[in-house]
């Protein structure tokens, strides 16, 4: 909008009458319009990684999985062995029984790290998930892996979870309750999509017509 000013005045001051900027800008739309660009998408130049972290007993990577491809998203979804049998006893079928278990969750989980610390270090956008029917220390984990590295990291869980969570979500970029959210989040931050309906549904108001213009004098 600015460039677009500019220009304007320039042809303003050109003209004899020497009108302002302001008063030969167009009318507002009254619709939502994106501003954002798309040649990262339309050349290909630009494929996100997802990584997605957490909890491994429901559907919720699917989900997000079918909707990436509904919307045709430019991303590739990566995440941790989700088997747990295979993640407790890889380094056990791998390099050989151990006597103690303690030797038996270490060697596996050296191994399990290789790729968990490789493909976060990968990750555009991390997502952690959190489930109410275990504890994911894992997956908090990864959550603070990820924020050491600086990554946008989205957490999903349901808001019961909420006050547990706190300071895993102060370091949060966005907080989800359901995965439909985790790929409406990234469709506009990739694409600047916007779901059709708002959350809140005809509730919803936007924030010029609740509150007032933040800048009603560009």
């Amino acid at each position: 909008m600015i460039s677009s000013c500019r220009t304007v005045a320039v042809s303003a001051l050109s003209s004899r009458h020497g009108q302002r900027c302001l008063s030969r800008l167009p009318p507002q739309p009254s619709t939502r319009m994106s501003y954002f660009s798309t040649t990262s998408i339309s050349d290909g130049s630009k494929n996100w990684i997802v990584y997605l972290s957490g909890e491994i007993h429901s559907d919720w990577r699917e989900v997000i999985a079918k909707g990436v491809a509904e919307k045709n998203l430019p991303v590739t979804l990566t995440s941790p062995n989700t088997s747990h049998e295979d993640s407790d006893d890889c380094g056990a079928i791998i390099l050989g029984m151990q006597v103690e278990r303690p030797n038996w969750d270490m060697i596996g989980a050296k191994m399990n790290a290789i790729r968990t610390k490789t493909l976060l270090n990968e990750a555009d956008v991390v997502v952690v998930r959190f489930g109410e029917k275990y504890r994911q220390w894992n997956a908090a984990f990864d959550a603070g892996y990820a924020a050491a590295l600086g990554k946008p990291i989205i957490t999903l869980h349901p808001p019961a979870l909420s006050h547990m969570l706190k300071e895993v979500n102060a370091s949060a970029n966005t907080v989800c309750e359901d995965p439909e959210q985790v790929v409406d989040t990234l469709a506009y931050v990739i694409r600047g999509e916007l779901p059709k309906t708002p959350r809140d549904g005809d509730v919803f108001v936007p924030i010029a017509d609740r509150l007032g213009k933040g800048n009603p004098n560009p």
